[in-house]
């Protein structure tokens, strides 16, 4: 039996609204730290997006080594696995290779080939169990780059683009190449890519493939790999079959995540049977809309905010993150300075602030109770309105679809 951890998406290094999350960071390090002694963790597997940006500060990169001691400390047996995201920047990330093996950290960047053949071997890594005895196999694969895929071909008369074929290629590529090495033993693989059915949070999650395209198949991943541990959305969730899983992040990344149950994955494998456990990490710092699911008058926000009831002198970073839904009602066109000014008596750090959708847009001979700048509105919700007033019915999830790639492409 092998006990691995599946995690992913760490974003060191993220701000929100200005906001560090650093303190968060290093109680949720902590946290996985005791996690890995209490279920006595053979492997660590993080797939992808371990910083926020490409070009990591200084203090980031810190954080990130002092965990990976602290991890090898806990269990020094431990086989750490990490793969590259699209926020990485892969050959940075993977630079000490060489160093990191040395307390048998796997670090796995962009795909290799020599005279057009993959360099496979570099992507597979065995796991040992507690006896020392190889008892699985990752194989690790990173956030698939155009340079990363087999030349893009389109085919007459082929409904399936030519991306998602591409990554299907790559990824059936490195299993024929390795299959000789599995000697029969569980085998995992790795992705970072956003797979169809999966359920993203609006403003936190770029849609990555290239082309247009941004979501593949769970088809794609054959059905020799026993467990496939996803990094990219930050929503833990299975997609496609049981053993295919997004760990989800550690922490909310935007107030969309607000209602996510953030945390680690503990998969078992034993012989032929694969289990998975879901292990919430505990927010280090309250993330909280204000008044619940009610939509806030903005002459009331401060009557809100006091009945919060917080205490004057709490810790900067143990401040909560606020998100406010406003009512339309009494809506004024500088509301985000307005709620600015009045949370500033209050220890509370204000992060999502809008203002909630309209049914319909205003005919010509109809004049709006509230004018309200485009700026100040979500492109998403204008979106819905004029599709509703164009086709008398909301959009479905295939229009939500086609929407958000045109709006990242833009």
């Amino acid at each position: 039996m092998i006990r691995v951890l599946h995690t992913a998406d760490w974003h060191i290094g993220q701000t929100m609204r200005g906001y560090s999350r650093e303190f968060e960071h290093r109680a949720v390090f902590g946290r996985l730290v005791e996690i890995v002694a209490e279920r006595e963790v053979d492997a660590l597997i993080v797939a992808g997006d371990v910083f926020d940006g490409q070009n990591p500060s200084g203090e980031s990169h810190q954080l990130f080594y002092e965990t990976l001691v602290r991890l090898h400390r806990a269990r020094p047996k431990m086989t750490i696995v990490i793969v590259a995201g699209n926020h990485d920047a892969a050959g940075r990330l993977e630079a000490p290779r060489a160093l990191l093996r040395s307390f048998n950290v796997h670090v796995v960047g962009n795909i290799r080939r020599r005279d057009g053949v993959i360099e496979a071997d570099r992507h597979l890594i065995p796991l040992p169990d507690p006896t020392g005895n190889a008892a699985a196999h990752v194989m690790a694969v990173s956030y698939p780059t155009a340079a990363c895929l087999p030349a893009l071909v389109r085919l007459d008369g082929e409904g399936e683009s030519p991306v998602v074929r591409a990554v299907r290629s790559l990824y059936s590529q490195l299993r024929d190449t390795l299959a000789p090495r599995f000697s029969g033993l569980p085998l995992i693989a790795t992705g970072h890519l956003h797979v169809m059915g999966g359920i993203e949070s609006e403003g936190a999650e770029r849609r990555i493939l290239i082309g247009g395209q941004h979501a593949v198949s769970p088809e794609i991943f054959p059905e020799e790999f026993d467990y496939v541990a996803l990094g990219h959305l930050h929503k833990a969730q299975r997609v496609g079959r049981d053993t295919i899983r997004y760990s989800g992040s550690l922490i909310p990344l935007s107030a969309t995540e607000l209602s996510y149950r953030h945390g680690v994955t503990l998969v078992t494998m034993d012989g032929t049977s694969v289990t998975s456990e879901h292990i919430l990490l505990e927010r280090p710092v309250p993330f909280l809309r204000l008044a619940g699911a009610e939509d806030v008058r903005l002459s009331e926000v401060g009557d809100h905010l006091e009945a919060m009831a917080l205490p004057p002198d709490l810790p900067f970073e143990l401040r909560p993150f606020l998100q406010i839904r406003l009512a339309r009602e009494g809506i004024t066109s500088g509301f985000r300075e307005e709620v600015d000014r009045l949370a500033e008596a209050f220890p509370v750090r204000i992060v999502d602030v809008r203002v909630a959708a309209v049914a319909d847009i205003a005919t010509n001979d109809e004049a709006p109770d509230e004018l309200v700048r485009l700026t100040e509105r979500d492109p998403e919700d204008l979106f819905r309105m004029a599709f509703a007033k164009e086709f008398g019915q909301a959009p479905d999830a295939a229009h939500l679809d086609v929407f958000h790639r045109v709006r990242s492409e833009a």
